[in-house]
């Protein structure tokens, strides 16, 4: 199966996911643009429109989407528009690309939950859309923490 996330920055979002036990393979790209193949300039530019985004690909017989959906809510802050951390712009943003209607259906369930749920102090921002075309990010940017030793990244 098939997830795809925006939380941020691409690098801490994708090291996070692929902690998962289930967790098949990552990858970190580009979606949500108007731009065929964008470079990672292009989308920092800020005119292509795309996110930086995780795309999970997972055993739902281990790791169900509500898991990663969990996991999604717990590492970025969904109620700050374009932004993370020191990271600004709508590459940024807090989204969730749906592949199916299952998935749909429960993403706008869990988000209705934690909006909820009184843990975050202002309303979620996060859109939910149809997947759309995945572009992949260039290769260094793939398991960029793990290449590059790091701890981390900021959320």
């Amino acid at each position: 199966m098939k997830a795809t996330f925006g939380a941020g920055c691409f690098w801490g979002v994708e090291d996070a996911f692929r902690k998962l036990e289930g967790v098949i393979e990552t990858a970190v790209g580009y979606a949500g643009g108007d731009f065929d193949n964008p470079s990672y300039e292009d989308v920092c530019s800020g005119v292509t429109g795309h996110a930086e985004v995780v795309e999970v690909i997972y055993n739902p017989e281990i790791l169900s989407y509500t898991d990663l959906l969990n996991l999604f809510w717990e590492i970025h802050n969904p109620t700050t528009l374009n932004r993370q951390g020191p990271d600004i712009g709508a590459q940024y943003r807090s989204v969730i690309f749906y592949h199916n209607p299952e998935q749909e259906k429960l993403a706008r369930a869990s988000m209705g939950k934690m909006d909820s749920s009184g843990r975050y102090s202002g309303k979620i921002v996060t859109e939910i859309k149809p997947a759309p075309t995945f572009w992949r990010a260039e290769e260094y940017h793939q398991q960029y923490i793990e290449k590059t030793g790091r701890k981390g990244c900021h959320f």
